[in-house]
């Protein structure tokens, strides 16, 4: 049962509250939970709404109250705040009597309590704009004749406290929603308001901090109360000098945020400080030490280039946030003391009477109050390229935020003057701007940025490797001294075996492997800004996608127009703007009377609906195309005649034909574009209307949000005496305002002037008919449609007064004729790239400002939501996850498919979330607000034709063609990627484990060591490098996107690909001492010489190993020997630079060698025979038991 109201009388209490006090944690810990059950009380069986406001109500009246907590965590009052408000509006009813809910009403008590006993709580509704409260608390539903006392007196007692206690809400009238202002007023001059205030209900203690103004924009503000709510600021004279230290010291410096700058000394320091570079500079150092300068020369190379890479990369990446650092305004022009001054536009503070010329950087955001011919360029912000025209109108909205373009009464920060003179209150400065808070949310991203998957894995196995290098050092010197030998012999051993463990090449070939993985692609229009982001799109486990124009086709479209006579109207001309393209058909009333599947709500409907008595001829009645005449006009009945006039007069769009190439342009609104097309392909352009049949436009009523209507009034040549209203508009809006709807005419008819002559047949709006509309309009809803209702009517103006206040001409006792379905259809092909990544384990999640209903049928029609699929049918909206904690969300379960009217912060906290619950993300977005989170994503993807610069410079990929099914190929390509890295590693790591070993098991069996230091440096250099980037552009391999994700904790290399290199590794080794002590011991060669024998064999069966690595689990001659002519061209190289090695005079000698006789080189051929039979049969068990790679 609902809490008496605000206002009524002492409720007593049957315990003693003040015999006890509980601890502020313990109250926030409960009202936490009852948060976070407001959120999900839909989709929770055990616990309904009812239960979870009583304990809400619970911990207020016996925890709060009386002052024993008046301070609460903010960050918990915002969310309580928003939870409350969510349930506030509850109503029930119809279009036409609508009434708040019992839990709604008990939601309106707790958030007026609260108002008066937390102190955080009224910060955070003090943050709020007049239009979110009178939107989310909807006083009028509580103030009309037909409310109860109760309601009555709730919706006193809460005008009381918002105009008492905030500036910002002094004027009761913005609280409330106009058409409702007459019964507001009237209770306020009631006596039972004046009872109220007698009692001194709805006090509350004043906050002792000053109040002032908190940062925001105020467009739905006019210039009177925006003076009003700054009394300090003079419309003429400005601030006075002294309240600016106390503005100053509350909002700080008008600075935007300082990314980090990049310093070219800290990158060169952490390439050097990497733990394989570190190895090689101790190697070099003890070279040098031992006066061994040609393996130094060689080392410091390697060093060199691996450095220089890899900073150019980091470099490259540094310059990201460049772009910001440019984008604030050195100086301001500023009013203070009625003197105009100029100083730094640090100094400015909100409240500030800022002067604007032409050319001039804007310093702050800010409320114009004077414009002249005034326009900005807006693009950083918008990526608008024309600049805008301003006012100083205020601007009603049913949304906290509405997109800065719109924003006519502001200027913002880091923006440019393009024409006229303005002058503007500063609203907003430093982080709290719109550029601050981009600025801000990249620089924390930036900072918290994580390593790339490649990066991470790669820096790990480095880490091994040198474990594994400083092991061998010690474990060689200890074998050697257990042989008697002599230390420091033992030591160049060691160090020898140091330089194989580190795969040299490794940072060169993975950077040239991504920057091939970047040229395949942009060649499929996605531009790659970040080499690592190529792999870490292969290990992405969450898309997160924007819907508009990137999963659909950004244009809207008019697909079904429904009529009041309950005829169905489908159009099939697609995104098309030809007229003569597509096809009108109709599903006549008669028939959908019959249809089984047509939704009835009420008894009423259907007894009313007419039960037929005679056979049906349904060949007649089914669906069909309406036929053109020679003019390419259609004949129809009367409602659908009206309903087309509408659609194209009532609309301020144009559609024309290039001269050029004959392409169809348009200009204007999309939603009018489409109506116009509609009407256009009916044959009823708008051409034929005006200039045959005479219909001239006399007056407009523009949309707005508050209205949610657009009306024109034309006159009919030769009937000048009477004119046509026209409207359009949201249903439930244009409905309430209809006092009949249309009866169709029985036959079909062309629009001409006698048509337009004649009465309209109606019949008066009731109960019934309503719901019947309400039921279509859900159902196109439910579609994913966008719905608009129709309206006329015929009227005889009386001249006495202006247009605006013309009585005939007000919407108002309108003609209702029809609903209109418009959608943005989804891409081709997008639904199956949604399907490639599902299987492949990939995630899609929709993130758009669209409605929820909308959002839900797209993502269904493209297979993102499965209502029948457990975990995959859920949707919710940005301004319910307002009410989570970060872990909350994290915690969701099932984490959500869609969510619907989200802001940017949203996308933010999205993003997080899923990275703590160990997701690797992309996310993708275009407006300039995005950058926070495609810069926080593990893969950012901004669009290429849509997004602004700055979301390009934040993100780590662009999509040129702006396309859904670009991401799925880039991800296929990042899997790609990571294969070939993967093939190289194991390939690199096999040859120089082969080296490891073969050093390793030589120096335990006292046999004189097989490779000097140089041999090992130049066999890295030739073996390694070409035929590992010759597998960086191995061609993709069958089932790619068949694979599930990897993990993205896991490393590089699991158990299975050790196994596979310490196996491969060992062969070879094994091979090559059984060829190098052969020599030895039985044919008794020179040590120089079965040196080289050892170095010949070992880098011929590794270069035969380069071939094998093509594939490490699928045999060579499936994938075809010669399917990589990259590799074929990579071992002819390598294999020359060999053999140059070998014999040519002065080279061998500086590399230790000496020249190899036809013999050894039979047993070399042996030797790389049996490895390739070894190794083939190797993958054949791998594929038998199933081995995971």
């Amino acid at each position: 049962m609902s809490k008496p109201p605000l206002g009524s009388a002492n409720t007593e209490y049957s315990i003693d509250v003040n015999s006890f006090r509980d601890g502020k944690l313990s109250i926030e810990q409960q009202i936490e939970i009852y948060v976070h059950d407001l959120f999900n009380v839909q989709d929770n069986k055990d616990i309904s709404l009812d239960e979870v406001l009583a304990g809400i109500r619970y911990v207020l009246d016996f925890r709060i109250k009386g002052g024993r907590q008046d301070h609460l965590e903010p960050e918990l009052m915002k969310r309580l705040c928003e939870g409350l408000l969510l349930c506030t509006g509850i109503t029930n009813g119809h279009f036409l009597r609508k009434t708040t809910t019992e839990d709604a009403d008990t939601a309106f008590f707790l958030f007026g309590e609260f108002l008066e006993e937390v102190e955080e709580f009224r910060v955070a509704v003090g943050e709020k704009p007049a239009f979110d409260l009178q939107q989310s608390l909807k006083i009028h539903h509580r103030c009309q004749p037909s409310s109860t006392n109760e309601q009555k007196q709730a919706a006193i007692g809460m005008i009381h406290l918002l105009t008492t206690l905030f500036p910002q809400f002094h004027d009761w009238r913005d609280l409330v929603k106009e058409r409702e202002q007459g019964d507001m007023e009237v209770l306020l001059s009631s006596e039972l308001a004046k009872d109220i205030e007698k009692k001194e209900v709805a006090k509350m203690p004043q906050s002792s901090a000053p109040l002032l103004p908190p940062p925001s924009l105020y467009f739905d503000k006019s210039v009177k109360k925006l003076l009003k709510m700054f009394p300090n600021t003079d419309p003429d004279k400005g601030l006075p000098s002294d309240v600016v230290p106390l503005l100053r010291e509350q909002f700080g410096q008008n600075k935007l945020p300082e990314p980090p700058k990049p310093s070219a000394l800290k990158m060169i320091w952490t390439q050097l400080t990497d733990f394989m570079v570190i190895i090689l500079i101790i190697a070099c150092i003890v070279e040098a030490a031992e006066q061994e300068f040609n393996s130094m020369a060689v080392l410091l190379v390697v060093i060199v280039l691996n450095t220089v890479i890899g900073f150019t990369q980091e470099w490259k990446a540094s310059k990201t946030l460049e772009a910001l650092m440019h984008l604030s305004t050195p100086q301001a022009t500023v009013i203070r003391d009625g003197v105009q001054q100029t100083f730094s536009a640090a100094d400015v503070v909100p409240g500030d009477l800022v002067v604007l010329d032409e050319g001039e950087g804007i310093p702050a955001d800010l409320r114009l109050i004077e414009v002249s011919q005034f326009e900005a360029e807006e693009s950083i912000l918008t990526g608008e390229s024309v600049p805008v025209a301003k006012t100083t109108d205020a601007i009603k909205a049913k949304v906290r935020k509405i997109p800065l373009g719109d924003c006519k009464g502001n200027a913002f920060m880091s923006t440019v003057v393009a024409k006229g003179r303005a002058k503007g209150i500063a609203v907003r400065t430093g982080e709290q701007t719109e550029i601050g808070k981009i600025s801000s949310a990249i620089n924390a991203s930036s900072k918290t940025k994580v390593k790339t998957p490649i990066q991470r894995k790669l820096s790990r196995l480095g880490k091994y490797l040198v474990l594994i290098a400083i092991v061998l050092c010690v474990l060689v010197v200890v074998i050697g001294i257990a042989w008697k030998k002599e230390a420091r012999a033992m030591v160049n051993v060691g160090l020898s075996l140091a330089v194989s463990v580190i795969p040299e090449g490794l940072v060169a070939v993975t950077t040239v492997t991504m920057a091939l993985g970047v040229r395949r692609m942009a060649a499929s229009q996605c531009v790659v800004r970040t080499l690592p982001a190529v792999e870490t799109l292969g290990s992405v486990t969450v898309v997160c996608s924007d819907k508009t124009g990137t999963l659909t086709e950004g244009k809207m479209r008019t697909t079904q127009l429904w009529t009041s006579d309950n005829s169905l109207y489908n159009f099939t001309n697609g995104a098309s703007l030809d007229p003569k393209e597509g096809s009108i058909s109709v599903e006549p009333s008669e028939l959908r009377k019959r249809m089984i599947h047509i939704h009835r709500s009420t008894k009423e409907e259907i007894e009313r609906t007419p039960t037929p008595t005679t056979a049906a001829d349904y060949a007649a009645m089914k669906p069909h195309v309406i036929p053109r005449n020679d003019d390419n006009h259609i004949k129809a009945n009367s409602n659908m005649l009206y309903s087309i006039l509408v659609a194209s007069l009532c609309n301020n769009s144009s559609i024309r034909q290039s001269e050029e190439n004959n392409e169809w342009i348009s200009v204007g609104d999309p939603t009018e574009v489409a109506l116009l097309a509609a009407a256009n392909q009916a044959g009823l352009n708008r051409e034929y209307l005006l200039e045959t049949l005479g219909l001239k436009k006399i007056f407009e009523r523009a949309f707005d949000s508050e209205r949610k209507l657009m009306s024109s009034v034309y006159t009919l040549k030769g009937q000048e005496d009477g004119e046509f209203v026209l409207c359009k508009g949201a249903p439930e809006e244009l409905l309430s305002n209809c006092s009949h709807y249309a009866v169709a005419s029985a036959d079909n008819k062309s629009m001409n002037q006698e048509f337009l002559t004649e009465n309209i047949t109606t019949s008066p709006v009731d109960d019934v008919f309503a719901t019947h509309v309400s039921d279509e309009n859900s159902a196109m809803a439910q579609k994913g449609l966008r719905v608009l209702g129709f309206a006329i009517k015929k009227v005889r103006s009386t001249g006495k007064t202006s247009p605006e206040d013309e009585p005939a001409w007000k919407e108002d006792n309108l003609v209702f004729l029809g609903l209109v379905g418009l959608i943005d259809p989804p891409k081709k092909g997008v639904s199956d790239s949604v399907a490639i990544c599902q299987k492949a384990g990939v995630d899609v999640i929709m993130i758009t400002g669209d409605h929820v209903e909308t959002a839900t049928a797209i993502a269904t029609q493209l297979g993102i939501i499965r209502p029948n699929v457990p975990g995959m049918s859920r949707a919710i909206l940005g301004r319910e996850l307002d009410l989570l904690s970060d872990d909350a969300i994290v915690e969701l379960n099932p984490f959500p498919n869609v969510f619907a009217r989200v802001s940017p912060d949203n996308k933010l906290k999205i993003v997080t979330a899923l990275q703590k619950r160990g997701e690797l993300v992309a996310m993708t977005g275009d407006g300039v607000n995005d950058a926070p989170a495609i810069k926080q994503a593990d893969v950012g993807v901004a669009m290429g034709m849509a997004g602004t610069e700055i979301t390009k410079q934040a993100a780590d990929i662009v999509l040129v063609n702006d396309n859904f099914s670009t991401i799925v190929a880039a991800v296929e390509e990042g899997r790609h990627v990571f294969d070939n890295i993967l093939k190289f590693i194991v390939y690199l790591l096999s040859c120089n484990g082969a080296e490891i070993f073969l050093m390793l098991i030589c120096t335990a069996a006292d046999i004189e060591t097989p490779l000097t230091v140089m041999m090992i440096l130049w066999a890295n250099i030739i073996a390694d490098i070409p035929p590992a980037m010759a597998l960086g552009v191995e061609p993709q391999e069958v089932g790619l996107m068949s694979r599930p994700p990897r993990n993205p904790k896991a490393g590089v290399l699991n158990r299975v690909t050790w196994s596979v290199i310490g196996l491969q590794a060992l062969l070879m080794a094994a091979l090559t001492i059984a060829a190098y002590t052969i020599a030895i011991y039985v044919e008794h060669y020179p040590v120089a010489d079965a040196r080289s024998l050892a170095f010949a064999c070992l880098t011929t069966i590794q270069l035969l190993h380069g071939l094998l690595s093509r594939t490490i689990s699928r045999s060579v001659f499936e994938t075809g020997i010669f399917g990589n002519k990259w590799m074929i061209g990579a071992l002819v190289l390598s294999y020359g630079f060999m053999l140059m090695g070998i014999y040519c005079p002065g080279l061998n000698d500086w590399l230790e060698l000496t020249p190899v006789s036809g013999w050894s080189w039979i047993k070399i051929v042996v030797c790389a025979v049996v490895h390739a039979i070894c190794v083939e049969t190797g993958k054949l068990l791998l594929r038998y038991f199933g081995g995971s790679i």
